[in-house]
């Protein structure tokens, strides 16, 4: 996500850290590195000019204090404007109807049903409630046997009436939700290749039908500079309430997210960072200005820990490293709960300084994870417990149990003694950090 630019913001940024003061000369080399940066990642050419303009005019007008280093507040400014550019402020959803309606609309191929089911996910465990999906997608072939399987996934009821009408659908599935005291029904509604006045009139018929809190427009970021005239059609024809950009954690130059909220004033609620169906994050203009500038967004990690990990086992585990008895059974448990915090080199790059230390290039094979998983569920619990049991004859029927090599065995072994030991050291005070 925004990696490419990034990496062209910071390198620009980089050079000014060793000015002893701005001026004009100094930094119009630099200015035009960032524009370069985001004319390259697509950011709409009006929005660059006004960015960078702005930046400029502060930088050279802004008094420095003395205790500030000028680098640090060019940095700043930067990661300000930056954030002015995304939103500014995060903006919530607006859930307070009984039930809260949320009407999903947006172009076919743009991610909207599996986005409806991992916006659903998101509302349960973030808020502990009820949702209910909602098949209004009639058109397009096998769309409301997709949802069925999402929920399904999911555990999370789909309402359906086959093929019929769709302002109906979505009335019956309001009274249904009513009645079996939903708190969320989120509707899936068709889309088109292109804006045409059929499918707007059919979306306008749903919205003054059930009058949702929430209208929010999918849309895949791949689409570059069209997104904006997309979002333009859709909210001529229907008020928008917020924007869900699909895809970013593909191959896409993101501009469309720096330009969205500045060219149509309509903000952006969330973001795809995964294929998984929990690979939706809410978004904040501020943390995600930290992170395409490399600051790190500790807020998220810290966030998504709290939703993924057992406090209870984690506290289980720290008091057993403490006591030097942390063993393969407990390592296998932590293992499984990093898992669900989603790849680890997408939490890595949200620790601050990453890119410094050189960890934002860490490549972690899932096929190694699998493998480690595999040798230690090969073992028998007194094994696990007790991994100094494990000789020779051990290993091989391990190996053998596990699909890997008896050299794979002896790799994990040593490494779970290496961590041992520097979990000792750190416990007792003894670990000397590189800083």
């Amino acid at each position: 996500m925004f990696e490419h630019l990034g990496d062209r913001l910071q390198n620009a940024l980089h050079k000014i850290k060793g000015y002893g003061k701005i001026t004009e000369d100094n930094i119009s080399e630099m200015m035009r590195e960032i524009r370069l940066a985001l004319l390259e990642a697509d950011v709409n050419y009006k929005v660059v000019k006004e960015f960078t303009n702005t930046v400029k005019e502060k930088a050279l007008g802004e008094e420095v204090a003395s205790s500030i280093h000028p680098g640090d507040l060019f940095v700043k400014i930067v990661q300000d404007e930056l954030t002015n550019l995304l939103g500014g402020e995060s903006e919530p959803l607006n859930l307070n109807g009984d039930p809260a309606i949320l009407m999903l609309v947006g172009l076919q191929g743009s991610g909207k049903t599996t986005t409806i089911a991992k916006l659903a996910n998101f509302l349960r465990k973030k808020h502990a409630r009820k949702p209910l999906l909602v098949a209004c997608d009639v058109y397009r072939p096998a769309a409301i046997e997709q949802l069925k399987q999402l929920g399904k996934q999911l555990n999370i009821e789909v309402y359906d009436e086959g093929k019929s009408d769709p302002v109906s659908i979505c009335s019956h599935a309001i009274s249904y939700a009513k009645e079996n005291q939903y708190d969320y029904v989120l509707v899936d509604t068709a889309g088109r290749l292109h804006i045409d006045e059929e499918l707007m009139d059919e979306l306008s018929n749903m919205q003054k039908e059930i009058n949702p809190q929430e209208i929010l427009l999918v849309i895949d970021s791949m689409m570059g500079q069209d997104a904006i005239h997309v979002i333009t059609g859709f909210h001529d024809q229907l008020p928008l309430t917020g924007v869900i950009l699909t895809k970013l954690d593909g191959d896409t130059r993101g501009g469309v997210a720096l330009s969205v909220r500045h060219l149509t004033n309509i903000p952006i609620k969330f973001v795809g960072v995964s294929e998984k169906l929990d690979g939706l994050d809410f978004f904040d203009p501020k943390r995600m200005a930290g992170r395409i500038l490399g600051m790190g967004d500790i807020v998220s990690l810290v966030e998504k820990a709290t939703e993924a990990i057992d406090e209870n086992e984690a506290i289980h585990a720290a008091e057993k490293m403490q006591q030097g008895k942390f063993d393969l059974e407990d390592f296998l448990s932590t293992m499984k709960q990093m898992k669900k915090l989603g790849p680890l080199e997408n939490l890595i790059k949200m620790i601050p300084g990453a890119k410094k230390m050189g960890l934002t290039n860490v490549k972690i094979d899932p096929k190694q994870m699998a493998h480690i998983e595999a040798i230690i569920l090969s073992m028998t619990p007194r094994e696990r417990r007790n991994p100094d049991l494990i000789k020779a004859s051990r290993k091989t029927r391990i190996a053998l149990g596990s699909g890997t090599s008896v050299q794979e065995v002896n790799r994990l072994l040593q490494q779970f003694e290496q961590m041992k030991k520097m979990m000792k050291q750190m416990t007792n005070g003894n670990m000397k950090l590189p800083f």
